[in-house]
């Protein structure tokens, strides 16, 4: 059987406020948020979905932030019987202390626990795990 084409084209992140994450990511890439919607009939306000994508021209997967009423945040770095990451954002940056003050500004904060020297470990707002490194 010879393999169908098959294309990944955007990232779902669990959220227990969708718009909200959308807006930090927003913020911090500079993508625009393209599309929303509200909650649910009969769930609480915070339920919904948003979405976020790279400007024309640009490079880069589609977000989607989906409504998880149970969300628990992860803890990084794993511990055994802890909520896993269950996936994160590698983000490609020319500054690493540049790209760190700006992930503070938009709203992330630092890991405690940093594996590497050429990789900062960031947390958004909800405690995903992204990592900004050293494009090259």
């Amino acid at each position: 059987m010879a393999q169908p084409t098959l294309r990944v084209t955007s990232v779902s992140i669990s959220a227990p406020d969708p718009r909200e994450l959308a807006a930090f990511y927003s913020r911090l890439l500079g993508w625009p948020v393209t599309a929303t919607e509200p909650p649910r009939d009969g769930c609480p306000p915070e339920d919904g979905w948003a979405q976020i994508r790279p400007p024309e021209g640009a490079a880069g997967p589609t977000l989607n932030f989906e409504y998880e009423s149970g969300y628990l945040p992860p803890v990084w770095p794993s511990v055994a019987g802890e909520q896993q990451a269950q996936t994160h954002l590698d983000i490609a940056v020319d500054e690493l202390e540049a790209a760190v003050a700006w992930a503070r500004q938009a709203g992330a904060t630092l890991a405690e626990f940093q594996p590497q020297d050429d990789v900062r470990v960031m947390l958004d707002p909800v405690g995903h795990p992204f990592c900004l490194f050293l494009a090259g």
